[in-house]
């Protein structure tokens, strides 16, 4: 794995959320402020022009990039929480960048985004899909799977988890003012949190 892969993933991810803005917007409509598809689609163009402004020299550089990019011009929650992830990842990925490397950050990641968000398996946010995600890329490697597989597995966990979401209540953000009313809706962050899976899987395994 190097920095070319790493910016393909992202490059990747920036496209998914330019297809499906509309998409994230609507299920923010429904339990949120309708501005996650938005913000994230400003983000990740953001992302994609500082990239294409100056290339990270190293995949520590590139998550930092990232992270700051994000933090800097995504409103709402998405912005600290994503750039976040990709802050923590970075400091994760400064000793190098092999399939564990690369499991081990995303792990990062999503320790950030808990102790910045306070979520919870069952809150109805991200973590729903980026925990069994990361569960089952761990479980895969350790298995003798290799990066692109276990992605692929990752994924479909992530689809899963995003999927679950749906008849949860909502304990965490603005959803969580709606209470039962949240339940029948997934969360928007949890759909773009598969994405963001989707979209290693589909960069790791070009």
């Amino acid at each position: 794995m190097d920095v070319t892969t790493l910016t393909d993933w992202i490059r990747e991810y920036a496209r998914v959320i330019g297809e499906n803005a509309g998409y994230l917007t609507d299920l923010d409509a429904a339990i949120g402020d309708a501005d996650h598809g938005t913000n994230m689609e400003r983000g990740m163009s953001a992302v994609v022009a500082a990239l294409d402004e100056t290339p990270a020299p190293d995949p520590a550089a590139l998550a930092k990039k990232v992270g700051m990019t994000l933090v800097s011009s995504v409103g709402g929650a998405s912005g600290p929480l994503y750039g976040t992830f990709f802050l923590r990842m970075a400091t994760a990925l400064a000793d190098g960048a092999s399939a564990t490397d690369f499991a081990k950050a995303l792990r990062a990641g999503v320790d950030g985004v808990v102790q910045r968000g306070r979520a919870e398996a069952g809150d109805k946010t991200m973590f729903d899909a980026l925990a069994p995600a990361l569960d089952t890329l761990d479980a895969e490697l350790a298995a003798g799977s290799g990066l692109a597989a276990a992605l692929v597995a990752a994924e479909a966990a992530a689809v899963a988890g995003r999927d679950a979401t749906e008849a949860m209540v909502a304990r965490k953000g603005r959803a969580s003012y709606l209470g039962q009313r949240s339940v029948g809706h997934i969360d928007p962050g949890a759909a773009s949190s598969a994405m963001l899976i989707g979209a290693a899987a589909t960069a790791f395994g070009a």
